[in-house]
């Protein structure tokens, strides 16, 4: 057989791979895919990823808040409503109402970060999130703005339906606002510092039931601390608690116990403390990289 003949030739040519050709603009550039100083696609997809976590479950999540703090409505409006007509010259269950909102913002805030994170370690997949191409401040600030997002949701949810029973008067609505911002901010963000601390649920539930409820019980929820004698009066004023709720509501009554504006600047200073905080927890890794 003649190699050189021209149906080997032929046969040879059809099996030589052919090179595509080179584009004019030379071949593409092979590398990591440019986000730019802020990944807003990874931060907008685990901040969605968390509203969804919680939307899926708004029996438990929106609904059993609603239930609760009707209830503690009910109870209160029937056990002080012939005992205490009014504080301040404000009807009791109108005094009352903005209060209980303020408690479920804040109740909501903090679980939600707080059990999303605990989760996370317990289940092991946190380290999906670690890994994703996020910076530490842009997985504090999803986290911790889906918290906030829940936390105003269900307090906007739990006001419409208060609004049924009780008569609501708007004062100052960017007061209403700045302060249920500020609260459900500061909540989510404790509850980031929280969910990264605890190692299991007793202790995420010790925080809760030592920490977060006492504090919203006794920060003028129900009551006006100015009935409060001068020495528990003065601990009233140091509590966080205190110029979230006193905040909140004088922007529905036009009354405060305290001085607004200093509230809130000081929930304001703790909210920077606290993204301070949960920054550098993200930044060494503490308690999710072990």
């Amino acid at each position: 057989m003649n190699p050189f003949s021209p149906e080997n030739a032929a046969a040879a040519d059809a099996t030589v791979p052919v090179e595509a050709p080179v584009p004019p603009d030379g071949p593409a550039a092979v590398g990591p895919r440019p986000m730019g100083a802020v990944n807003w696609l990874g931060l907008w997809t685990l901040y969605r990823k968390e509203l969804q976590r919680f939307l899926k479950v708004l029996s438990q999540s929106l609904l059993a808040p609603i239930v609760t703090t009707m209830l503690f409505l009910s109870v209160f409006s029937l056990a002080m409503g012939d005992v205490v007509r009014e504080i301040g010259g404000v009807p009791f269950v109108e005094f009352l109402a903005p209060g209980l909102v303020m408690m479920a913002i804040v109740q909501s805030a903090f679980q939600n970060t707080a059990g999303s994170l605990l989760i996370s370690k317990i289940q092991g997949n946190v380290v999906d999130v670690l890994m994703s191409p996020l910076s530490p401040g842009e997985l504090a600030l999803a986290y911790a703005a889906a918290g906030a997002t829940r936390g105003l949701m269900v307090g906007a949810v739990t006001l419409a339906a208060m609004a049924v029973f009780v008569p609501v008067q708007i004062h100052a609505p960017l007061t209403i606002l700045y302060f249920a911002v500020m609260a459900s901010s500061l909540l989510s963000l404790l509850g980031l510092i929280g969910g990264i601390w605890s190692d299991k649920f007793e202790q995420m539930a010790a925080v809760t039931n030592f920490v977060i409820t006492p504090a919203a019980f006794l920060s003028g929820t129900f009551y006006s601390i100015e009935r409060l004698p001068p020495l528990l009066g003065d601990l009233a004023h140091v509590n966080p608690f205190f110029f979230m709720i006193d905040g909140f509501r004088s922007g529905f009554i036009g009354r405060a116990d305290g001085d607004t504006l200093a509230g809130g600047i000081v929930l304001l200073v703790l909210n920077v403390a606290l993204w301070l905080v949960c920054l550098q927890m993200f930044r060494t890794g503490y308690k999710l990289k072990s």
